[in-house]
């Protein structure tokens, strides 16, 4: 299923400054073939892909380059003399928020895990709850209409979303997170399904929250404007909402086939309008402003306080600039 009405534009040559960095910070994942036996029980209703499927670790070995040096995000800057520059802003990636709900429980219980709170043990539920409640979830999105729905407002049926095997929301200061690929290291160790869970293994409801950082840009001399935007990007993790890939885009990305984990919402922090807006055209701001939307809903229907998102947008100084809506 797509949420098309503020789909990216990822094959345009003309981008602005916003979609190159969509485009760069989006991961696409080698995809594997679903075995047969699989596509004929239930968890089938949840592929939009065929017979493809990723890990989450092959999800995470995407991140593992981008931990380490940054992901590079080609961008137009002014120089000494008020002219566009070509250079390559680096963003470093860190986990803000996941939330990972099975089809089927792995285990009778879970532990919760946050930045500076306790475990705490959830009892799961069975299959046929978590399809009725996810599929409501599918559906909502599929046709944007993420507005709070009723079956979600009690604790009840929450937990029908899924059987929640792993959650984590980060709320250190940007300062002393550790990298993004340094942490699922770290929590794969007491949970291993963050690695071996396929994403036909995964409700509708699974998700996951990046904060990207600017770190540099490469050439630094002679460029007076710097880059002090920070973003969250919102992916889901379920096969029901995947797109696949199957060949380069716009040939930055090589290899196979895959399955492109695109924004489905976003948030900005410290937002410089004239560099990353097309100002000529209110599309870019309109994308903004569906995409953070998008998260806003999305967190309501979960009935999720992300620390990060409440940050970013009690911050934003996000609005209209050289044009009219």
């Amino acid at each position: 299923m797509e949420m098309s009405s503020f789909s990216l534009n990822f094959t345009s040559k003309k981008r602005s400054n916003l979609e190159s960095f969509l485009q760069s910070v989006t991961p696409i994942v080698p995809s594997k073939p679903l075995p047969r036996s699989n596509m004929d029980d239930q968890s089938s209703i949840w592929i939009s892909n065929g017979d493809k499927y990723f890990t989450l670790g092959d999800l995470w070995n995407c991140y593992e380059e981008w931990s380490s040096y940054g992901v590079g995000a080609p961008i137009r800057l002014k120089d000494d003399d008020d002219d566009d520059e070509n250079v390559i802003q680096y963003y470093s990636p860190y986990l803000s928020a996941i939330q990972i709900y099975t089809i089927r429980s792995p285990s009778s219980s879970i532990r919760n895990s946050s930045s500076g709170s306790h475990d705490v043990d959830f009892e799961m539920e069975s299959w046929s709850d978590a399809s009725e409640s996810s599929g409501k979830l599918s559906r909502s999105l599929s046709n944007n209409s993420v507005s709070a729905d009723s079956s979600f407002e009690s604790g009840a049926s929450r937990d029908r979303l899924g059987c929640l095997y792993f959650q984590y929301s980060e709320t250190c200061s940007p300062f002393w997170r550790t990298p993004f690929s340094d942490k699922i290291i770290e929590f794969a160790q007491n949970y291993p399904g963050l690695v071996t869970l396929k994403s036909t293994d995964l409700s509708a409801a699974s998700w996951m929250a990046v904060a990207w950082y600017p770190i540099y840009h490469v050439p630094m001399k002679g460029i007076t404007k710097n880059v002090s935007t920070s973003f969250l990007t919102y992916h889901t993790l379920s096969s029901s909402f995947q797109d696949a890939v199957e060949e380069k885009i716009d040939g930055e990305r090589k290899g196979g086939s895959g399955i492109r984990l695109s924004p489905f919402g976003l948030a900005a922090y410290r937002m410089q309008n004239d560099l990353w807006l097309n100002t000529d055209t209110p599309k870019d701001y309109e994308t903004l402003i569906d995409l953070q939307s998008a998260a806003d809903s999305w967190l309501k229907q979960l009935s999720y306080s992300h620390h990060d998102f409440n940050f970013f947008t009690a911050h934003s100084n996000m609005e209209p600039a050289g044009y009219s809506l």
